[in-house]
């Protein structure tokens, strides 16, 4: 991934934050038929990333043990128009760009058919989503035979991270008064504070 210095993200805490608050990744690997896309729900804990496939994808029986794959986790975005600019009433020297965040995972992979690790995988997943719910549903709502055939139509999986890098294009390089007035327009549009917080941010 291109990354001007920027842009670049490697603060372990802050990119751990942002997993937590996008779990939806894309899980990219090559097999036998080229490169393949899934879209999961991941948890990391202690460089790990942990989710499960349906046993009807054939993901799991395609790759070895500790296949390298990528890991993606996309944030906000937004188009930022020449108008917002204070530029564009000075000189008109402005062109239109995109801003976004995103966090890049490189690792190994790993499947388990395990009952009781498939288990804690979707309890933990469950309860990550749950927990901020006044009435939180849990695993065990469910009778225990039908999360037993549920689980048995699933396989875990867990990549061991051995790189975490984000790219958060989020006009960093632009000068205070440029973030401000993009700000205001976004909040004018009526764009969600903490996704505003995501696409415009101060620089490290």
């Amino acid at each position: 991934m291109y990354i001007p210095e920027a842009f670049r993200e490697e603060r372990q805490d802050v990119l751990e934050a942002f997993i937590r608050r996008h779990p939806l990744a894309a899980l990219i690997c090559t097999t036998a038929d080229g490169l393949t896309a899934n879209h999961i729900p991941m948890l990391l804990a202690e460089r790990r990333l942990r989710g499960h496939v349906a046993r009807a994808n054939s993901l799991w029986k395609s790759l070895g043990p500790d296949a390298p794959v990528l890991v993606i986790f996309g944030g906000a975005n937004h188009y930022m128009s020449p108008s917002w600019y204070p530029a564009k009433q000075e000189h008109g020297k402005v062109v239109p760009t995109w801003n976004y965040s995103v966090v890049h995972a490189h690792g190994t992979i790993r499947f388990s058919e395990v009952q009781s690790q498939k288990l804690a995988i979707v309890t933990d997943l469950t309860d990550s989503q749950e927990g901020t719910r006044q009435q939180p549903w849990r695993v065990t709502d469910a009778p225990e035979k039908y999360i037993e055939g549920a689980l048995s139509r699933i396989v875990a999986f867990e990549i061991n991270v051995t790189r975490l890098i984000g790219k958060f294009k989020a006009s960093q390089h632009r000068d205070s008064d440029e973030r401000q007035s993009v700000r205001a327009a976004l909040d004018a549009e009526g764009y969600a504070a903490a996704d505003r917080d995501e696409v415009i941010r101060e620089g490290q």
